[in-house]
């Protein structure tokens, strides 16, 4: 029986491109720098930030989550991006996981206190779902949130992130353990 799967890229070929960066809309993402530490400072000390991601940082963990985003380009394992508007950081969208074997990514972001009611995360999502079926090839994107965030569940619809399901329980968050909205696009959409 013939193979009716492509993988979106051979294993090795994402880790020989450079990691782009992306326009759309006004914003441009690109691959972070040692000098955006304090934006990534500021964005893990806001209570919102924090109460979605679960978690706060130092200035060298700072750095050092800044500084494991090349290596998880290279390994083919993740991408993270500053979204930028104006020339100075927005927010951050990533695709956290990625398996190329599956056509697929996990896409997750935050916009920083400042820059929020400008549609940034779904202007962001925009750039990184077409880059990622455009050039990467991927058939899936997929999107989780807590059940308790009607922010990003906009933000996801906004984006054109179909509404999948309800995962019981499955996200730990600094109040307890959290459902999570399930939402995906798929190139075909």
């Amino acid at each position: 029986m013939p193979n009716l799967y492509t993988p979106a890229l051979p294993v090795g070929a994402l880790a020989a491109l450079p990691q782009p960066v992306l326009s759309h809309d006004g914003l441009v993402l690109r691959p972070w720098q040692e000098s955006d530490v304090r934006d990534v400072l500021a964005g893990y000390s806001d209570p919102a930030i924090q109460r979605w991601h679960c978690r706060s940082m130092t200035g060298e963990e700072a750095q050092a989550w800044i500084a494991q985003w090349p290596g998880r380009w290279r390994a083919e394992t993740g991408a993270g991006w500053a979204v930028t508007e104006d020339g100075a950081v927005a927010g951050q969208i990533s695709f956290r996981r990625v398996d190329l074997d599956e056509g697929l990514a996990e896409v997750s972001y935050w916009v920083l206190p400042s820059t929020r009611g400008r549609r940034i995360a779904p202007r962001s999502l925009a750039a990184i779902t077409g880059w990622a079926f455009g050039t990467l090839g991927l058939h899936r994107v997929e999107l989780n949130h807590s059940t308790a965030n009607t922010a990003s569940c906009r933000v996801a619809e906004r984006a054109g992130f179909l509404a999948e399901g309800v995962k019981r329980g499955v996200a730990r968050h600094a109040d307890g353990w959290h459902d999570m909205h399930g939402h995906a696009r798929l190139a075909t959409d």
